[in-house]
C-alpha cells in the first residue's frame, strides 16, 4: 500500500442501550438527549433516531446525566451559543462537558474537584441567568453538594455540602422561591420516606426549612414547577413527588407574609399548621407548605415525575407553566396528569406504555422542550418515544423511532454473508441484527440510515460468540454459543427475508419459495425458540382467541410480520425471533468461540477450559450438523479461531499463550474431513486474545495481552509458522484484530487493531516478495491512523470485522464494524484518499 495516501474515518452508526438506572437520561434545551451507556455518555437526536456521539472520560458506569440548561429552562436558552452537560458515575466522579451548537463539537471541560466518595445518584440544576447556574448532586455517601457555575468560563465552585444522616438521598430538585430573587429552595428525598426542604441564598449555606411526610416508601423523584403567577405576581410554586408506594403527591409552597408580621412559634402551634402543613422562613418572607393533591393511578413503583416545560408566550420571553405532569412507572406505563377545569381534581388524560410481556417497566420519563413528545427508558436498556400528532383539542400520541442496542457487553459481531446486515451478540442475552434501511426520503442520494431491524434470539444465558454460515446457497443461518454447553443453530424465517427485501431493495424470491417458517415463539424458560409455520399461523388466527389459556405456558404467541419501516422496541422484542433448528451437543463447559469456513461447510467451536481434553476444538458439518472432528492442541480456553481464506488451514489462539495451526482437507465428493496439527508454538508472553488471516495468502496476525501484534507466515513445507514481523508495542492490551486486503497483486492490506482502552488503530501491512528471492517476503508496516477518541469505544474492544475482506477496485472506501464492553456496536466508513 502506498503510505502517502491519507485516510479519512467517519462515523456511520452507533448502536447502544441505556444504563438501567433511574436519573440516567436528560433532555436538553437544544433538543438532544443524553444518557449513560456503560462508562460512556451517549448523545442522541430524537429527530433522526441516531446516536450522534459518545463522550469518553468516566472510568466507571455512568449513573446520571443532566443538561444545563435542560428542557425546563429551554425558554431561557434561546440565544445560548454553548450548552453544558453534567455526568456522574458509580465512583462519585462528576464531569462537566461543553457543547458548541454552531460547530457541533463537544469539549471535556473538567472533572469536579470535590466529588463524592460513592456513586452519584442524582444531579439537578437551576439556570439563574445566561452567566450563572446552580446545580446540586447527591450520592450514596449520604452527602448533597451544591455548586455554582459561572458561564461561559465554566468556572465551578462548591457552595455547600450537606450531610443527610445515615440514609442517602436519591432525588433532588431546585427552584427560586416566589417573591425572592436571591433565595433558593431545594427539595431532597430518599430512603427515609420523607421530603426534606432546605433553603439558602445563591452565595451561602443551605439550612433545613422543614420536612414533608406522607409517602410510605422510598421517595424516587421530585420536581418543582416554575413559580405560578396570579395577577402578574408569583405567589406559589408546586412540588410533585413520586414514591415506591405507587403514589404521586403534589405539594404547594405559598408565599404567606413578610417576616415582620410572622411569629414562628405561634404559627407552629396554630391549627392551620396541622391542617395545611408546615411553615418556614426564607429571607424576609414566610412560606406555607400544603398538600395540594394525592394522585393514584399506577400499579407499581413510580420512578419519575416531571412538570411539562414552560411554554414561551411571545418574543419578550414571557412564559407560562402548563399544569401538566408526566409520570413513569415500573408498571410499564407513562401517564400525563392534568387538573380538571371545573373541579381542579388531577386526572389521567393520557396513558402510553409497552405491551410486551418481556419488559419490566420504565425507569424514567421526560418531556421534550416544546412539550409535544415524551420519552421513557426501560428495564431492557430501551427507549420509547411518543409524539403528539393531534391538534390542541384531541391528543394523538404515536410511537416514534428511537436508537436501540445492547445493554451489556457486546461480545461478538459478524457481517451477513453478503454484507447486507451486521449481527451482534451480548451478555444482555440477546442477538440483534442492524441493517441500513433505504428510506423513500433517501432516494435523493442521502445516506441510508442504520437501525436495528431484527432480534433473532432472546435467550436465558449470556451469549459469548457467534458465527454466520457463509456461502451463497440456502437460507441465512447462524450458530451462537452462550454460557451453556450447547451451541444453537438458527435459520431466518420468511418474515425476516421479506423485511430484508424492504430494507435493502434486493429481492430473493427464489429463497422465499423454500422457506415455510414464518417466525418463532419464545418458550416459557426463554431458551429454545419454536417455529411458527405459515400454514399454522393461518389456522391459529381462525381459532378462538381464548383457547389454550389453561395451559401452564401462558406466554402470548408472537405475531411475525413483514416490516416496511424500521421497527420499534415492542416489535423487536417479540415478533422478530428466528426459529432454532438444531442443538450441537459435545462441549463440557460454556461455549467461548465459534467460526465458520468461507464455503459454509464447516463450523468450529471451543469452550472454556482448564485441561487438554476440555480445550479441544470441535468441527461440525453444516447441514447434517454432525461432529466430524475433535482437534486437540491447547491446555486452556481457545479464545479465537479463524479459517484461512482458502479454507486450507484453521488457526486457533488460546489463554495458554500458544497458537495452533491445523490443515483441513476435504476430499471432493466425500464426507470425510481430514485434519492434521501442523504446528503448536508459543506466540506471546501473555494471553492471546485475537487472530486474523491475510485475505491474500497464508500469513496471519496475532494480538495479545502483552501489548504486541505479531505477523506470522506458514512455511511452505507445513513445518511451522514463522514470525516475520512484530509491530511496535501498543499502550494497552490488544483485544481484537481484523485484516482486510487492499491490493492483491502487491499483497498489501490494512490491519485494524482494537485495544483494551477502547481505541482503534489502522496499520498498513505490506508483504511483497523480495526481488532477489521470490520465496522471501519483505514485511513492512506503518500506522495509518488512530481513530479519534470521541469515535472509539470507552472500554475494551471485543471484536473488529471488515464488511468485505477485500476492497473493491471501483471503490475508495471500506466499512469496519466494532463492538465492545461499553455496550456499543459501531460502524465506520474508512476512505482511502
Amino acid at each position: 500500500m502506498n503510505n502517502n495516501k491519507s485516510v479519512e474515518v467517519e462515523r456511520v452508526f452507533i448502536g447502544g442501550g441505556c444504563n438501567r438506572i433511574v436519573n440516567n437520561v436528560s433532555w436538553g434545551a437544544c433538543g438532544l438527549i443524553s444518557f449513560g451507556s456503560q462508562n460512556a455518555v451517549s448523545i442522541f437526536c430524537p429527530q433522526t433516531a441516531k446516536i450522534l456521539t459518545t463522550l469518553p472520560g468516566h472510568k466507571a458506569s455512568v449513573n446520571c446525566t443532566h443538561w444545563l440548561p435542560n428542557n425546563k429552562f429551554a425558554f431561557k436558552a434561546n440565544l445560548w451559543k454553548k450548552q453544558y452537560l453534567l455526568s456522574g458515575d458509580a465512583e462519585g466522579v462528576i464531569i462537566l462537558w461543553e457543547y458548541s451548537l454552531a460547530e457541533n463539537k463537544w469539549r471535556y471541560v473538567s472533572q469536579l474537584v470535590q466529588s463524592h466518595k460513592k456513586g452519584v445518584t442524582c444531579i439537578t440544576s437551576i439556570v439563574i441567568s445566561e452567566t450563572e447556574a446552580i446545580f446540586a448532586s447527591t450520592s450514596s455517601d449520604c452527602v448533597v453538594n451544591v455548586w455554582k457555575i459561572v458561564l461561559p468560563a465554566s468556572e465551578v465552585s462548591c457552595l455547600d455540602s450537606l450531610s443527610t444522616g445515615l440514609k442517602p438521598m436519591v432525588t433532588l430538585s431546585l427552584m427560586e422561591l416566589p417573591g425572592s430573587t436571591t433565595y433558593l429552595l431545594m427539595a431532597m428525598g430518599g430512603l427515609d420516606n420523607k421530603i426534606h426542604l432546605y433553603c439558602g441564598d445563591r452565595t451561602g449555606q443551605f439550612v433545613r426549612a422543614c420536612e414533608l411526610k406522607g409517602h410510605t416508601d422510598w421517595i424516587r423523584s421530585l420536581d418543582f414547577s416554575l413559580p405560578v403567577s396570579i395577577n402578574g405576581e408569583s405567589h406559589n410554586i408546586l412540588l410533585v413527588s413520586s414514591s415506591q408506594d405507587k403514589g404521586i403527591r403534589i405539594w404547594k409552597i405559598t408565599l404567606c407574609d413578610s417576616v415582620e408580621n410572622f411569629d414562628k412559634k405561634k404559627a407552629e402551634n396554630s391549627l392551620a399548621y396541622y391542617i395545611k402543613g408546615p411553615v418556614f422562613v426564607a429571607g424576609s418572607f414566610s412560606y406555607q407548605v400544603s398538600l395540594e393533591s394525592l394522585v393514584i393511578g399506577h400499579e407499581d413503583w413510580v420512578y419519575s415525575v416531571e412538570w411539562q416545560p414552560p411554554i414561551v408566550k411571545d418574543n419578550n420571553n414571557s412564559y407560562y407553566q402548563p399544569q401538566s405532569i408526566l409520570s413513569a412507572s415500573m408498571d410499564k406505563t407513562m401517564m400525563i396528569w392534568q387538573p380538571e377545569r371545573t373541579t381542579g381534581i388531577w386526572v389521567n388524560v393520557v396513558t402510553v406504555g409497552e405491551l410486551s410481556h418481556s419488559a419490566l417497566g420504565f425507569y424514567g420519563g421526560h418531556w421534550s422542550p416544546n412539550g409535544n413528545s415524551i420519552l421513557a427508558h426501560g428495564y431492557g436498556g430501551s427507549f420509547h418515544l411518543w409524539k403528539n400528532v393531534g391538534d390542541q383539542i384531541h391528543n394523538n400520541w404515536k410511537p416514534q423511532k428511537v436508537p436501540s442496542g445492547h445493554f451489556a457487553d457486546v461480545t461478538d459481531i459478524a457481517w451477513g454473508r453478503c454484507g447486507e446486515y451486521l449481527m451482534s451478540v451480548s451478555h444482555d442475552q440477546t442477538t440483534r441484527i442492524f441493517g441500513s434501511w433505504q428510506m423513500e426520503a433517501n432516494s435523493k442520494g442521502d445516506d441510508d440510515t442504520w437501525h436495528e431491524i431484527a432480534r433473532p434470539q432472546v435467550h436465558g444465558h449470556d451469549i459469548n460468540c457467534l458465527a454466520i454460515i457463509q456461502g451463497n446457497k440456502g437460507n441465512h443461518k447462524f450458530v451462537c454459543g452462550a454460557d451453556e454447553k450447547v451451541a444453537r443453530v438458527f435459520e431466518a424465517p420468511l418474515s425476516f427475508l421479506k423485511t430484508l427485501n424492504h430494507a435493502t431493495s434486493r429481492v430473493h424470491d427464489d429463497l422465499q419459495l423454500d422457506v415455510q417458517v414464518l417466525g418463532a415463539n419464545m418458550s416459557a424458560l426463554g431458551l429454545s425458540q419454536k417455529p411458527i409455520y405459515a400454514q399454522a399461523s393461518r389456522d391459529a388466527s381462525e381459532k378462538s382467541g381464548n383457547e389454550g389459556f389453561d395451559a401452564l405456558e401462558t406466554i402470548p404467541d408472537a405475531v411475525p410480520s413483514v416490516l416496511t419501516e424500521p421497527p420499534i422496541e415492542e416489535q423487536l422484542a417479540w415478533h422478530t425471533l428466528w426459529p432454532e433448528s438444531h442443538k450441537l451437543y459435545g462441549h463440557g463447559n460454556e461455549l467461548f468461540s465459534l467460526c465458520c469456513d468461507h464455503q459454509g461447510k464447516l463450523v468450529a467451536s471451543s469452550c472454556k477450559a482448564q485441561s487438554l481434553a476440555v480445550a479441544e476444538i470441535w468441527l461440525w458439518e453444516v447441514g447434517t450438523w454432525k461432529a466430524v472432528g475433535r482437534l486437540q492442541a491447547h491446555s486452556l480456553t481457545v479464545t479465537r479461531m479463524e479459517f484461512s481464506h482458502d479454507d486450507k488451514y484453521l488457526l486457533a489462539v488460546s489463554r495458554d499463550r500458544q497458537l495452533s495451526l491445523f490443515s483441513i482437507d476435504r476430499t471432493d465428493g466425500s464426507d470425510q474431513i481430514n485434519y492434521q496439527l501442523v504446528t503448536k508454538q508459543e506466540a506471546h508472553k501473555r494471553i492471546v486474545w485475537a487472530c486474523s488471516w491475510n485475505p491474500f495468502g497464508h500469513q496471519f496476525a496475532t494480538g495479545s495481552r502483552d501489548k504486541t501484534v505479531k505477523i506470522w507466515a506458514v512455511q511452505k513445507d507445513n513445518s511451522c509458522a514463522q514470525l516475520i514481523m512484530t509491530l511496535p508495542t501498543f499502550k494497552t492490551s490488544v483485544t481484537a484484530l481484523s485484516w482486510a486486503g487492499l491490493d492483491r497483486k502487491n499483497n498489501d492490506g490494512v490491519l485494524a487493531v482494537g485495544l483494551e482502552s477502547g481505541l482503534i488503530e489502522l496499520w498498513s501491512i505490506s508483504l511483497r516478495k523480495s526481488e532477489q528471492d521470490l520465496a522471501v517476503l519483505v514485511p513492512k508496516a506503518s500506522l495509518i491512523i488512530q481513530f479519534d477518541t470521541f469515535m472509539c469505544h470507552v472500554s475494551p474492544v471485543n471484536r473488529l470485522a471488515w464488511r468485505n475482506a477485500e476492497k473493491n477496485d471501483d471503490s475508495d472506501s471500506m466499512q469496519l464494524a466494532s463492538c465492545g464492553a461499553d455496550h456499543c456496536v459501531r460502524i465506520f466508513n474508512v476512505s482511502f484518499l
